[in-house]
């Protein structure tokens, strides 16, 4: 009886930090939207430059929405192109014969981490132009180096003895790599694509700088004419989107481990 009881302490405590674990972040969140809707965007004066940045009441703030929905199209094409080419990358330097590559392929990968991203938008912006396609190339260029990093780290820790057993039961260096290394080092892959991600979603915010549009549009414009509405709706609504990209990637990445260890 006793030892029923310990078990049902013991399950309830779990549920309640599961619970804790899953609803606090997007509480806070929509705690931190909320007072920026009552105490920024309904304070605006009808007719004043801010209601023409950010829209009116009547409209319900259509040009926020805009903003988010350009914020979110340049993360998710950036990040999502950023994967198709490092992943390959990071699984290229680990084989053999290309391990010598590894060096100049991390070397290239580094240079958006390296050079300002507001170095690069102004480079590039005289080849590819002003707008989406010059912020999702500067984007895609700063995620590259987590990525490809991640998975050849992820890949090299795969328990050299799994390889040697499955090179014993006769599996192809194909069938390894894609039945065993990547399986198990997919966690850790996921870790970079989830860091890259997160890094976008701020450096996206200078995408304005080149009429990419996103949130940054109103910290750019807030900053001149010192609106601080501006400024801070901006600042605030980046910094929420990435807070709840980084827990949502976070809760994926850890159902990713849960089988991984229990393998």
């Amino acid at each position: 009886m006793k030892e029923d009881t310990n078990f049902w302490q013991r399950l309830r405590r779990i549920t309640i930090k599961d619970m804790m674990s899953w609803t606090v972040i997007p509480v806070l969140m929509i705690i931190v939207s909320v007072l920026v809707y009552n105490r920024l965007l309904l304070t605006i004066e009808p007719g004043s430059m801010e209601a023409n940045m950010l829209g009116s009441y009547e409209i319900g703030f259509k040009r926020v929405g805009d903003a988010i929905t350009e914020h979110l199209r340049l993360i998710l094409v950036s990040t999502s192109l950023a994967i198709a080419v490092a992943v390959p990358a990071g699984i290229l330097i680990t084989r053999q014969g290309f391990r010598d590559f590894s060096g100049l392929i991390l070397g290239v990968a580094n240079v958006g981490q390296s050079v300002p991203s507001i170095a690069i938008l102004a480079v590039f912006m005289g080849i590819l132009g002003i707008g989406f396609k010059t912020a999702v190339f500067a984007l895609w260029l700063y995620a590259l180096l987590p990525i490809v990093r991640n998975t050849a780290i992820g890949i090299e820790e795969v328990d050299p003895n799994v390889i040697e057993a499955a090179t014993g039961m006769g599996m192809t260096s194909r069938q390894i790599l894609l039945q065993i290394e990547l399986p198990l080092s997919f966690p850790v892959m996921f870790a970079g694509m989830r860091t890259a991600a997160v890094i976008n979603v701020g450096t996206a915010a200078l995408g304005a700088f080149i009429g990419a549009g996103g949130l940054g549009t109103f910290i750019i414009a807030g900053i001149p004419l010192m609106r601080d509405s501006l400024i801070l709706v901006g600042a605030i609504l980046t910094a929420i989107m990435a807070i709840l990209v980084d827990f949502i990637l976070g809760k994926i990445q850890d159902r990713l481990v849960v089988p991984t260890a229990s393998a």
